[in-house]
């Protein structure tokens, strides 16, 4: 029998009440609770300041951009920063890309003890690089460790280290509208510990890779399977967390999906109080519609934040926030049932849907299977009105030609860090 140590002091944690719970929700999704959080007092800070760069030996060019398959090419550095319960942050170093080195008893390995982000780089028509909005991304990343009871870190000092391992690997970042540099930061609980309780040493590291369109050859709306029997996330769990336990378990229902002629799954969640099937997410990522009122008017829906089942996507808030300001549509986060979407499609008043992600940014929804019948929107084959501006919009600003305080520069005349070799 392993103990877990006594909780130490009370703060606010990533969890989610009950959606009939009240109760202040913040842009990122977090609710305010008293409970359990990891007091870092005293400890190292991260400091951007104590950054050392090793480069790699071999010299390595990037494959032609044309041939970039999502997630599959990596580049020649890596960003790593150790922190332990003794010390706290440890200098932070950008290595030549390699494996890592583990315990095979590392917590991270045996209770799930990981969270990771996906953000993305961009060159715009000047070959400047560009971060959309990696504040959103720290502050998520810094949520999920709090879910976790892992330490969190000073955001803006590993945007900063980002921003070096980007000039590092700058001939890496492909340039061209679709194209951009994915990063992916990652913390894992490296301690070799058989025993489910706070860790006491973490690695944070940042991997690179360069990608292309999501769509090489233009919009491909998809067809979505509206599941009934599976379940990506319910309140209070880690929905609204980064964490790879909410990713591996949706592979099995995703093949199935697959085989009845279906992209991707529509993740689904069935009331317990009137046996609703409300929309959650798609695949990995938020979901969309865009719904005609009764009364008349354009109304644009998606699941709120206040049931902590939904994570809280730096794409979906863009959306959110750009819609609001368009002034022709009404912006709802609300719960959207399936009888409902049903409803407004006898009525002639369904008009699209989209997915929402970091990975293609927009994904148009053709239609939907639920309970053995489709849901089908008008926009067919193409990406629907609405889509297609908050898509003109988002890479108008990822990449660089609408000024906007979201696209983040990389300054190339900044002071490199020091260098070990």
């Amino acid at each position: 029998l392993t103990l877990v140590p006594p909780l130490r002091r009370g703060t606010t944690m990533f969890l989610a009440s009950l959606r009939t719970s009240a109760g202040a929700v913040t842009p990122l999704g977090r609710r305010t609770f008293s409970v359990a959080a990891r007091s870092t007092a005293g400890l190292a800070p991260l400091d951007a300041s104590t950054l050392t760069i090793e480069r790699d030996s071999v010299s390595r060019k990037p494959p032609p951009k044309e041939e970039l398959v999502f997630g599959k090419t990596f580049t020649p550095h890596m960003l790593e920063v150790d922190w332990s319960v003794d010390h706290g942050w440890k200098s932070p170093r950008i290595v030549p890309y390699q494996n890592l080195p583990m315990s095979p008893a590392a917590m991270c390995l045996h209770y799930g003890l990981e969270c990771f982000e996906g953000m993305k780089a961009y060159k715009d028509d000047e070959g400047a690089t560009r971060l959309f909005r990696p504040d959103c991304n720290m502050a998520r990343l810094n949520d999920s460790l709090e879910r976790l009871h892992m330490p969190d870190f000073d955001g803006e000092a590993l945007i900063e280290c980002m921003k070096e391992l980007l000039k590092v690997d700058a001939d890496w970042i492909p340039e061209g509208e679709g194209y951009s540099m994915y990063l992916r930061p990652t913390a894992i609980a490296t301690d070799p510990f058989l025993g489910v309780a706070s860790c006491s040493e973490v690695k944070l590291f940042v991997i690179m890779s360069p990608v292309g369109p999501y769509y090489a050859e233009g919009f491909a709306p998809v067809k979505l399977y509206a599941d009934t029997e599976n379940v990506r996330a319910w309140p209070g769990g880690v929905g609204n967390a980064k964490v790879g336990g909410n990713y591996g378990p949706t592979i099995g229902p995703a093949a199935a999906a697959q085989a009845k002629g279906c992209a991707q799954v529509l993740w689904l969640f069935e009331d317990p109080n009137d046996g609703e099937h409300y929309a959650t997410e798609v695949g990995a990522m938020n979901i969309f519609f865009a719904i005609e009122k009764p009364e008349g008017g354009l109304e644009l829906c998606t699941a709120p934040l206040s049931k902590g089942d939904i994570l809280p996507g730096v794409t979906r808030r863009s959306i959110l926030e750009l819609a609001r300001g368009m002034g022709d549509v009404e912006v709802s986060e609300r719960e959207v049932s399936m009888s409902e979407l049903l409803t407004a499609r006898d009525e002639g008043r369904l008009r699209e849907a989209f997915g929402a992600g970091t990975a293609a940014v927009i994904s148009p929804v053709k239609s939907i299977l639920y309970k053995g019948e489709d849901i089908d929107f008008p926009t067919g084959e193409d990406i629907g009105p609405l889509a297609k501006r908050m898509w003109d919009q988002l890479l108008g600003i990822q990449y660089g030609r609408i000024e906007h305080e979201w696209s983040v520069p990389v300054e190339a005349d900044e002071a490199p860090a020091a260098a070990s070799n």
